[in-house]
């Protein structure tokens, strides 16, 4: 059976010679499992492109009862990025942003909310020529709400992690200090009541603000990991 449905890269590994198994949120059948013939291949050119992280498809997919990975009929870009792919700002963001939703996201159902969240969010990154560089933290915070343990306050957020204990998120990075959690309150508050005019001062605050709250990820999803390119995205926000 073929459906017809939108979809969002979050990855893809290389399978065979030419071909890839790519990991795809869409619209009607939630997280799906695709193998991709033959975009590997040298001739037609730029296909592979169309699998790199956030991208928007529209997708007709084969579809099982015993579900499983299946195979796409047919594929194409649905929203032409005109910033993302240039922007290495943009893009590490991206590649940060698609690996905490892979490794959250993983029920293969339909759920319109969530998908229309993503979606247009990407689209509105994409196209905010300034004023981004709170983004991956607004992001955060929202996706939270649709996974269940959304924050009402900044308190909520540093309070749970200052009693589970401030655990480092990556094997070099030892986190924030539980005393300097209190002055995080306020950042998280502002950016989840209005994050265009977040006082957030630097790259290394901003930075902080995403060890607190990948590890309140990590209280709330089992088994959640470390986030790998949370360490290119630091590079990038540092000063």
């Amino acid at each position: 059976m073929l459906i017809k449905t939108r979809g969002i890269v979050l990855g893809y590994i290389r399978y065979r010679e030419t071909s890839i198994i790519a990991r795809v949120y869409t619209e009607r059948l939630g997280l799906q499992t695709y193998v991709v013939n033959g975009v590997r291949k040298a001739k037609p050119p730029g296909r592979i492109a169309l699998f790199q992280p956030f991208t928007l498809l529209d997708l007709v997919a084969y579809t099982s009862r015993q579900g499983g990975i299946t195979r796409l009929s047919e594929f194409r870009c649905a929203e032409s990025f005109s910033s993302i792919p240039y922007d290495v700002r943009k893009s590490s963001v991206v590649l940060f942003l698609s690996e905490v939703v892979s490794r959250t996201v993983l029920e293969e159902e339909e759920n319109v909310p969530l998908f229309t969240f993503l979606h247009d969010s990407i689209l509105a990154f994409d196209q905010q020529k300034e004023g981004f560089e709170n983004f991956a933290l607004a992001f955060l915070l929202r996706l939270a709400s649709y996974l269940g343990f959304g924050a009402e306050s900044g308190q909520e957020i540093t309070s749970q992690v200052a009693f589970a204990g401030a655990a480092p998120t990556t094997a070099a990075d030892s986190g924030p200090t539980v005393l300097r959690f209190q002055e995080f309150d306020q950042y998280f508050d502002e950016l989840l009541r209005d994050p265009g005019h977040a006082t957030v001062p630097n790259g290394r605050v901003r930075r902080e603000l995403l060890l607190v709250l990948i590890r309140y990820y990590q209280l709330h999803i089992e088994k959640l990991g470390e986030i790998r390119s949370l360490a290119v995205l630091s590079e990038v926000l540092a000063e």
